[in-house]
């Protein structure tokens, strides 16, 4: 009768609950982003569970600006195995640092933001624009 899973998508339904295209999956699987994904016996991509939360992990790293090279090298250690938790643990830190920088520009950027849109705020309100609070 064949395995039973309670679970698995295509990639066109990766895709839609993702907002993906199905070219960046397909390059994500070949350039080690992601796992190799699970296939049917007819070779269509079969996204199980565990090949779901390694896509959700990509997504969200990307999104933060992890670099695919970082990823790359995560997804390869991980399948290595346990002995190499300490080179993951560096690895996931340094994307760490990396996001804490750019979470510093947008911080500054929504500063300054934030102040111009006050200054102009006062200035509907009053009908004079100061730089000066």
């Amino acid at each position: 009768y064949g395995e039973w899973r309670a679970f698995y998508l295509l990639i066109k339904e990766v895709c839609e609950k993702y907002h993906i295209s199905a070219d960046t999956l397909r390059y994500y699987e070949r350039v080690g982003v992601i796992p190799e994904v699970s296939r049917k016996d007819s070779g269509i991509r079969d996204y199980e569970e565990e090949d779901i939360k390694w896509v959700e992990n990509a997504i969200c790293m990307r999104d933060a600006g992890v670099p695919v090279e970082i990823l790359i090298d995560y997804v390869r250690l991980f399948q290595l195995g346990d002995e190499t938790i300490e080179e993951r643990s560096n690895l996931l830190k340094e994307a760490r640092e990396q996001i804490l920088e750019a979470k510093k520009k947008y911080d500054l950027a929504l500063e300054k933001l934030d102040y111009k849109i006050g200054r102009y705020e006062t200035a509907i309100e009053t009908g004079v624009l100061s730089w000066v609070k």
